[in-house]
């Protein structure tokens, strides 16, 4: 399953070159935080809830309190 990311989601990077293993936790702080309803959707499907978990009890997490709080909630 293949996601076309948009360039203004991705601002730092060409996104073409983004790779869903090696960049999981840079495309799950990013969409999490800056996603439209589809890139959640397709964050949601693609990784397993324990992996989107795992990125959120990173140090230095690259989420929002506020978004913290909400995923923490949505993904029990």
């Amino acid at each position: 399953m293949k996601m076309k990311f948009r360039q203004t989601l991705f601002w730092d990077v060409n996104p073409k070159n983004i790779d869903p293993q090696k960049n999981a936790r840079y495309i799950i702080e990013r969409i999490l935080e800056f996603g439209n309803t589809d890139e959640v959707g397709w964050v949601l499907k693609y990784y397993p809830k324990s992996v989107i978990k795992k990125v959120m009890r990173l140090p230095r997490v690259q989420l929002s309190d506020k978004s913290k709080a909400l995923w923490s909630l949505l993904l029990k």
